[in-house]
């Protein structure tokens, strides 16, 4: 296990590096939103610092970082798209009403600070696919990059589907209960989950990966309980008519087949 510190050194210090100068950036433009953008980017960051240093399999390192790197691209541009012209995030516009003049230094831990550090540990089958070495690409490499593409293609037609509904004016205050929306309330987060728990599974392939499950554990968590499902849910209770009978017969996570009303 000796290979996996150089790595996760690196690693830290590249993300801190990043994080420190998106900070910056942020002051100047007042916008904290940026880091959001950046979360995907992050990822593909810590990648290909492990591609570079780590002592893993080449076959596998190339296909843990290509996977990394397409997730991280996709979601990156994704969230540039969709909050183009939007100003700040309502979520920070909100830190920086309560904390006033404090915000600037505030944010570098509780936004920056918390989102670096955040990506370095769901991170772990990244750094320790390609840090320690291990047998040629096998069972788990081909089952995790399987469930990856399932996942990844589950939430980029997730994506696609709401941004196609929300573009019509005739859908304007409605609930998007279409296409994938029919069978979960968040196929996007769901195909995510998915796509980690694969990259988990490619870090098993080298001794000693298994503890690098604790990633997938820890974005399912993020997922449903802090950043996704959870804090997404309450705005829209608030603000979407008939959001509570799509509650009342969609699942909220794993899909499955809508319920009949009652």
């Amino acid at each position: 296990m000796s290979e996996l510190a150089p790595v996760l050194g690196a690693s830290a210090g590249a993300l801190g590096a990043a994080m420190l100068t998106l900070w910056l950036l942020s002051l100047t433009l007042r916008d904290a939103s940026i880091v959001d953008v950046f979360w995907g980017l992050g990822f593909a960051l810590v990648a290909w610092v492990a591609f570079v240093l780590g002592e893993g399999t080449p076959a596998r390192k190339l296909l843990v970082a290509g996977a990394a790197t397409l997730w991280g691209l996709r979601l990156a541009g994704h969230l540039a798209w969709r909050n183009h012209g939007t100003g700040e995030d309502p979520r920070y516009r909100r830190m920086r009403r309560h904390h006033g003049e404090r915000f600037w230094i505030v944010s570098l831990a509780t936004v920056f600070g918390l989102q670096g550090v955040l990506p370095f540990v769901v991170s772990l089958p990244l750094q320790v696919a390609q840090a320690l070495p291990g047998p040629p690409l096998g069972l788990f490499d081909l089952a995790g990059a399987a469930l990856f593409a399932a996942g990844l293609a589950f939430e980029t037609v997730g994506d696609l589907q709401l941004a196609r509904f929300k573009a019509d004016p005739a859908n304007q205050g409605r609930v998007m209960d279409r296409g994938l929306w029919r069978y979960t309330r968040h196929p996007n987060y769901f195909g995510d989950a998915v796509a980690w728990w694969g990259l988990g599974l490619m870090a098993c392939a080298v001794p000693g990966g298994f503890l690098a499950l604790v990633s997938p554990v820890v974005m399912n968590v993020l997922l449903l309980r802090v950043s996704g499902v959870a804090l997404l849910e309450r705005s829209l209770r608030r603000s979407k008519p008939g959001y509570a009978d799509y509650v009342a017969r969609t699942s909220a996570f794993f899909p499955r087949p809508p319920r009949d009303p009652a």
